[in-house]
């Protein structure tokens, strides 16, 4: 007998963003295996009973390589068991569920995408930034700032020039180049830039610059992973529309 799988997204760490059918899956699993972004409140509604599995990945730490979490996903549903790959963000964006399913289809295990909330909007959306406004963005992209070796790079001169929002995931180690290679395709210098760290959580900290003065600020804020990267002009808004960051900290005063 066969389980089946279900690649699931956690959303961008605040629990309560998760999906009612994510929700709905982690209760009924009999496996789960999470990820390091995936909020570890989520694993409280799982039975008392499920095996839970970290397969957390930091930067040059894996706890588990991409191929052993293949085996051990079709290994627990070969046993017969409801298995829920629990993804930080959505499973489809940046998040390795693609290969995770075509893994399953090779081994004819049935599976379920169920999509979660992208840090790329979510975080930003906390931050007071709207990724679209009719005013200043009508398009906007997902961008890997980590590319897997030997891969082609980005058509930097296309996003520079026709997108005007963008979302860069998994940047900050090459935060200094990507402003530069931006700024030499055609983005203006006084691109305002938003670095959102732990977004949606209490934890979530803004820094607000430009291409050109960024980079530098991100060192003075000691910002690391996991950070995302939201470039074009309707950061200018989130002087107006913060709200998550001014809450929490009245939240705070108050305790």
């Amino acid at each position: 007998m066969r389980g089946k799988v279900y690649l699931v997204g956690a959303g961008p760490g605040d629990p309560e963003l998760i999906t009612v059918k994510g929700w709905k899956c982690i209760q009924k699993a009999d496996v789960l295996l999470y990820d390091r972004l995936a909020n570890p409140a989520l694993l409280d509604g799982a039975k008392c009973q499920a095996e839970r599995i970290y397969c957390g990945k930091r930067p040059g730490k894996h706890a588990l390589s991409q191929e052993a979490i293949h085996q051990l996903i079709i290994k627990y549903a070969k046993e017969g068991k409801i298995v829920v790959r629990l993804k930080g963000g959505d499973p489809f964006v940046f998040g390795r569920g693609g290969e995770e399913a075509e893994a399953l289809l090779d081994e004819n295990i049935p599976f379920e995408i169920v999509p979660g909330i992208t840090s790329g909007i979510a975080a930003a959306a906390y931050a007071g930034i709207p990724v679209t406004h009719r005013l200043y963005s009508g398009s906007f992209a997902f961008v890997t700032g980590h590319r897997k070796e030997n891969q082609e790079d980005h058509n930097w001169k296309q996003l520079a020039t026709s997108v005007d929002t963008l979302a860069i995931y998994m940047g900050m180690k090459h935060l200094s180049t990507i402003c530069q290679t931006l700024m030499q395709n055609g983005k203006k210098k006084d691109t305002p830039v938003a670095l959102i760290h732990w977004g949606t959580i209490s934890q979530q900290k803004t820094v607000v610059g430009t291409l050109e003065t960024i980079a530098q600020q991100a060192k003075e804020h000691h910002l690391q992973n996991p950070t995302i990267i939201i470039v074009g002009e309707v950061v200018r808004l989130r002087e107006k529309l913060q709200w998550f960051e001014q809450t929490t900290r009245r939240t705070l005063e108050v305790m």
